[in-house]
């Protein structure tokens, strides 16, 4: 059962790259929202990049997953899209508008990053059920 045991840690590897990507964006949403000024829309360009790459790490880490995890990172998915899409907005919006975009933008970054937090906990608790030490 080699096989198996390659596969856990691919899909453990992927998900802690997740997890270390979404607590890097959630980092980079909250210093982005604490400037002011035109550099903010330089950062937000530069997180809607980092958010499709966290996305599509999403997408290849959902196969193998047990239903918990899978549903973790389901809902991890929703947050970060969401604060893709505020972020976007905040590109084209200014004032208030604007600051309610990065807002919401870094709250969907963190509910992401802590949907992530729990799929990786949820996988590591379907692990220590099926593998008991020895």
């Amino acid at each position: 059962m080699s096989g198996g045991t390659g596969m856990n840690t691919k899909v453990k590897d992927a998900l802690d790259h997740i997890r270390t990507a979404s607590q890097e964006l959630h980092e980079a949403f909250s210093d982005a929202a604490a400037r002011q000024g035109g550099a903010v829309k330089a950062d937000l360009e530069a997180l809607l990049k980092m958010a499709d790459a966290a996305a599509a790490s999403i997408k290849s880490a959902m196969g193998g997953q047990n239903e918990a995890t899978k549903k973790h990172l389901e809902d991890a998915a929703t947050h970060l899209e969401a604060a893709r899409k505020h972020a976007a907005e905040g590109l084209t919006s200014s004032g208030l508008a604007f600051q309610t975009s990065v807002q919401q933008a870094l709250a969907g970054a963190h509910a992401f990053a802590r949907q992530v937090s729990e799929a990786v906990a949820a996988k590591r608790s379907a692990d220590s059920n099926q593998s008991p030490k020895t």
